[in-house]
């Protein structure tokens, strides 16, 4: 069986499962994080609008993926810990910023790429592991960020570590806080928790394991 074909299997099981809790709206974005570049185009291929990616320089590397499939180019996310410097090289790259936690990256995105849609990544769990803008400090962030020009669409979160139900307060609260800022776009959910995303109130998935299998084990190792 070729890539394309079992990414497309799994997609489709995905699609199940999200149907299974109401959620055939939900959109899907792919995260291709420690996989070879094909897997971009097999997530593509798939019928994937959506790509998400974690490391700059990694998807800075799969550029090169991306334009190949410029006629049915996806949507590229930046999904992953966002350092300052490195916006200048992505800004022509990436479509959603998922990760803004910050008012200094939102600064550096407003002079690089005016009006970039962004979210503001929300601390769900308090795990030094995990980044994110404390809950209480995400209204006064979504208004400088909008102060800036950029075009705030909605928050993401990581849901604790544990069972997937185990991710279902910190889901609601990221929910709770989009609605409260009238704000259309809730990033919640990946392959292990995103039934439980979904009854909350997601509108997109962030999966990775899901499409593409786990990780090569030199490329976690990397990444350490």
């Amino acid at each position: 069986m070729t890539e394309a074909a079992l990414v497309a299997g799994r997609l489709s099981q995905v699609r199940r499962r999200l149907a299974a809790v109401n959620g055939e709206n939900v959109r899907i974005v792919a995260v291709t994080k420690g996989h070879a570049t094909d897997a971009i185009a097999a997530a593509i291929d798939a019928g994937c609008t959506d790509i998400g990616e974690n490391y700059a320089q990694e998807l800075l590397r799969k550029d090169r993926a991306l334009l190949a499939h410029c006629g049915n180019r996806p949507q590229v996310h930046f999904v992953g810990g966002l350092q300052r410097n490195k916006i200048r090289k992505l800004a022509s790259v990436v479509d959603v910023w998922q990760s803004i936690d910050r008012l200094n990256l939102g600064e550096e995105l407003a002079r690089r790429s005016p009006r970039a849609r962004v979210m503001v990544q929300v601390d769900l769990s308090g795990e030094q592991a995990k980044r994110g803008c404390p809950a209480a400090a995400v209204p006064d962030l979504v208004a400088q960020l909008g102060e800036l020009g950029l075009n705030v669409i909605g928050l993401m979160g990581i849901g604790a570590t544990g069972t997937p139900e185990q991710a279902r307060p910190g889901f609601a609260m990221l929910r709770g806080l989009v609605d409260r800022l009238g704000l259309s776009e809730c990033s919640m959910g990946m392959s292990a928790d995103l039934e439980i995303a979904v009854q909350e109130g997601s509108t997109m998935v962030r999966i990775g394991t899901g499409l593409f299998g786990s990780r090569p084990l030199e490329q976690q190792k990397s990444d350490r």
